[in-house]
């Protein structure tokens, strides 16, 4: 090969990744969370955001928009993704859609004055959010091809973490 002037490409495995059967637990997941969040804000939820303190209830109201936004910008990347995996549309085709939908929502400011007031469920639906959202920005980046940095590979695992236990010793 390298005799030859030849070279070879490396293979994307970043689509093969998304359109596989992990897509479909995970496309299964965020509809759920997605009618779920729904269902809790139209009923429970509201029932709930009226008992609280008026600072905390400005908090509700800003953390459900902001899990709503982001839940839609989900479905939207998830609902492409579909569409691509069952042949409907070209994967050009859905990354120049994917890049209409940017995910603009900003992380929910965790520990700020009033957030323990909120409810437990919206705190437990922005905590499911905001984890589906880092897998799906990971397979998103895989499916562009930016794969995540490699950790060298030390020439000896079992020197290299002699050398982390001496180490964390010699700092106590």
């Amino acid at each position: 090969m390298a005799e030859t002037g030849e070279t070879k490409s490396a293979i994307s495995i970043g689509p093969r990744i998304v359109a596989s059967g992990g897509f479909d637990a995970l496309y299964r997941e965020g509809m759920g969370l997605i009618e779920a969040v729904a269902a809790y804000l139209d009923d429970r939820g509201r029932l709930e955001s009226r008992v609280l303190s008026r600072e905390a209830g400005f908090l509700y109201a800003t953390e459900s928009m902001r899990l709503t936004t982001r839940l839609m910008q989900l479905a939207s990347w998830l609902l492409l993704q579909r569409a691509v995996n069952e042949g409907e549309i070209t994967r050009e085709n859905a990354r120049a859609e994917k890049e209409k939908v940017r995910f603009s929502a900003t992380p929910s400011e965790r520990g700020g004055p009033g957030y323990d007031q909120l409810p437990a469920t919206l705190r437990d639906f922005i905590d499911k959010g905001d984890r589906l959202f880092e897998r799906v920005m990971q397979l998103d980046a895989l499916e562009k091809g930016d794969l995540p940095d490699r950790v060298p590979v030390q020439a000896n695992g079992v020197a290299d973490q002699l050398a982390r236990i001496k180490a964390a010793f010699a700092r106590a």
